[in-house]
C-alpha cells in the first residue's frame, strides 16, 4: 500500500484512501428513453439525483435500493457507468457518418455510449479477446438498442488484419486496476506489473495508429493512476509519432494531467490530457488523452 501511496505524493497528490468517497453515477440511454421521462420515474422511487455538469446525460445518485435491479434498469433505460468513463464517448465526439472502432469495447459501457451519440447510425466495430466478455457485450447491446455495431472476438493489437481505416477509434486500454475502496485493493496490486502492462498498452496504441486516417482522432484512456500507464505513455508515443497532437478537451472536468513525472520533463501539450483523483474528484480514478493524427 505505502510504495503506491508513496508514488502517488512524489506526484503532488494528497492521497488518503481512509477519507474517499466515490459517488456512483449512471447515464441515460435517449435510444429508450426521453431524459425527462427517466428522471420522473425514479424520483417517484426516492432515488436522488444530481446532473454531472460536465456530461450530457450523466447523474450521481443515491438510492436506497440496487439501481442494477429496476424495471427501467432492465428496460435499457440507463446505463451504470462512473463518471469519468462517460467522458470518453464524449470528449472523442463520434458522429452518425462516421466508421468507428472500439479496440477493448466490453462490457460495454463506452461502446453503447458512442452507438447513443451517432444515434445508431454510421458503424462500431466493437473488439474484444474474451468469449465471456463479448457475451455481456451483447446483451448490453440488446438492452440498450444498439443496432449499428459488429462484434469482432480479436486482439486488438493486430487490428491491421481488417486492412481498413478509421475515422475515430477509442481505446479505453486494459491497465492496473482502478482505486477502489476495498480495504485489501493496495495488496492485490503489485507495482512490478507496470512494464508487462506498459508494453501492452504501447503495442494497442501503435496498432491503432495505423489504421486511424489522416485527421482522424484517438482517445486513449485507462482507469489506472500510474504514470507509466499515462503520461510516460503518451511522452513514448509522441517521441515516435511525429504526426501525433494531443488535442485540448473542451469538458472543464479533472484536473490537467502531468508535464512532470518523478522529476523527468515530458511533453508540454500533455497537459492537455486530463486526470481523475478519487480525493479530488470523488470519482474513480481515470485517464483521458485526445490524440489526432496530423
Amino acid at each position: 500500500m505505502e510504495s503506491h501511496l508513496s508514488r502517488y505524493r512524489k506526484l503532488g497528490a494528497d492521497f488518503n484512501p481512509e477519507k474517499i468517497v466515490i459517488k456512483p453515477a449512471f447515464r441515460i440511454n435517449t435510444l429508450r428513453i426521453p431524459p425527462k421521462d427517466l428522471l420522473n420515474r425514479l424520483n417517484k422511487q426516492g432515488v436522488k439525483l444530481k446532473k454531472i455538469s460536465w456530461l450530457e446525460f450523466g447523474y450521481f445518485y443515491e438510492s436506497n435500493f440496487s439501481l442494477g435491479a429496476t424495471p427501467e434498469y432492465l428496460l435499457g433505460y440507463y446505463y451504470l457507468q462512473a463518471a469519468p468513463s462517460q467522458l470518453a464517448a464524449e470528449i472523442l465526439d463520434p458522429q452518425p457518418n462516421e466508421m468507428v472502432l472500439d479496440m477493448a469495447a466490453a462490457p460495454g459501457g463506452k461502446t453503447t455510449h458512442l452507438a447513443q451519440l451517432m444515434n445508431n447510425k454510421g458503424v462500431i466495430i466493437a473488439l474484444d479477446i474474451e468469449t465471456k466478455r463479448l457475451q455481456s457485450l451483447r446483451n448490453n447491446l440488446e438492452r440498450l438498442a444498439i443496432s449499428n455495431t459488429i462484434l469482432y472476438k480479436k486482439d486488438a493489437r493486430f487490428i491491421t488484419d481488417f486492412k481498413k481505416e478509421f475515422d475515430k477509434i477509442l481505446l479505453d486500454a486494459p491497465c492496473s486496476g482502478n482505486f477502489t475502496l476495498e480495504e485489501d485493493w493496495f495488496k492485490k496490486r503489485n507495482l512490478l506489473d507496470l512494464p508487462q502492462m506498459a508494453k501492452r498498452q504501447k503495442e494497442l496504441l501503435n496498432a491503432a495508429w495505423k489504421v486511424l486516417k489522416k485527421g482522424g482522432t484517438l482517445l486513449y484512456s485507462t482507469c489506472s493512476l500510474e504514470p507509466e500507464e499515462n503520461e510516460l505513455q503518451l511522452d513514448t508515443f509522441l517521441e515516435k509519432h511525429s504526426d501525433a497532437e494531443i488535442l485540448p478537451i473542451k469538458q472543464e472536468a479533472g484536473s490537467p494531467a502531468y508535464t512532470t513525472i518523478f522529476e523527468k520533463e515530458l511533453d508540454p501539450s500533455i497537459s492537455n490530457a486530463k486526470r481523475f483523483w478519487p480525493h479530488l474528484h470523488n470519482v474513480n480514478g481515470f485517464f483521458l488523452a485526445l490524440i489526432k493524427k496530423k
